[in-house]
């Protein structure tokens, strides 16, 4: 899914900004390098009506715009849900917003959050998500990947909803620019022994890559591949 014969287009689905860079960072800079392009979807709006200060929308919208350059997006497409309520909105709708842009984009690759994280947006926006990898309505789809979130994938207590990661990523040459972009997320990424904080990410992608034989890696649950 990220090796060099790998050309088609990345969609990374993410409830929150951060979430695609600690989850699937490494691996979003890996296929850029390949000449892949990539493009980032946003699930939830910070949004006036809902008691967001100015101040604190612009500072997001800059974090953005910002994390957008460095990581090379090809586009950005930031949905107008409200954070923490995605569990509330009909998933129809949810569906078809995620769906506009999975045939505008025409992914190779979609990459989701783990359906059992400890957060509500992150369940839902897999649902969503999965079921716009349906190759007979998405046809460009060819390999659906769920990534894991440092503070919500090990943070989940649900049964029957455990990460079990199939498939690793090689990220060693990408882990300091990894650390980099995870930087520039200000207020989000706090001093270790946060979990999203640089150190955390760092001592991750360690042991990810310890149980596949590289300095630095990142995994997936592989859902389908039709190759």
């Amino acid at each position: 899914m990220f090796s060099d014969d790998q050309k088609g287009p990345v969609l990374v689905l993410a409830p929150h900004p951060d979430d695609e860079t600690l989850g699937a960072g490494g691996a979003l800079l890996r296929a850029a390098a390949q000449g892949r392009a990539i493009h980032w979807l946003i699930g939830t709006k910070m949004r006036a009506e809902d008691g967001w200060p100015a101040e604190k929308m612009a500072l997001r919208d800059k974090e953005i715009e910002t994390v957008t350059e460095a990581f090379g997006f090809a586009s950005v497409h930031i949905l107008p849900f409200p954070a923490a309520r995605l569990d509330t909105l009909p998933m129809g709708d949810l569906v078809a917003a995620i769906g506009a842009v999975v045939k505008e984009v025409e992914p190779e690759t979609i990459l989701l959050p783990h359906r059992g994280d400890a957060h509500s947006d992150h369940a839902a926006l897999h649902e969503a998500g999965a079921a716009c990898a349906k190759w007979f309505r998405y046809p460009s789809v060819r390999n659906t990947l769920v990534y894991e979130v440092l503070s919500e994938t090990d943070a989940a207590v649900q049964d029957g909803e455990k990460f079990e990661p199939n498939v690793f990523v090689d990220i060693t040459d990408f882990l300091e620019r990894k650390l980099e972009i995870t930087s520039m997320f200000g207020a989000e990424i706090q001093p270790f022994p946060f979990p999203r904080s640089l150190r955390a990410v760092r001592a991750q992608a360690e042991v990810r890559g310890v149980a596949c034989g590289t300095a630095a890696a990142e995994c997936f649950m592989l859902l389908r591949s039709n190759q």
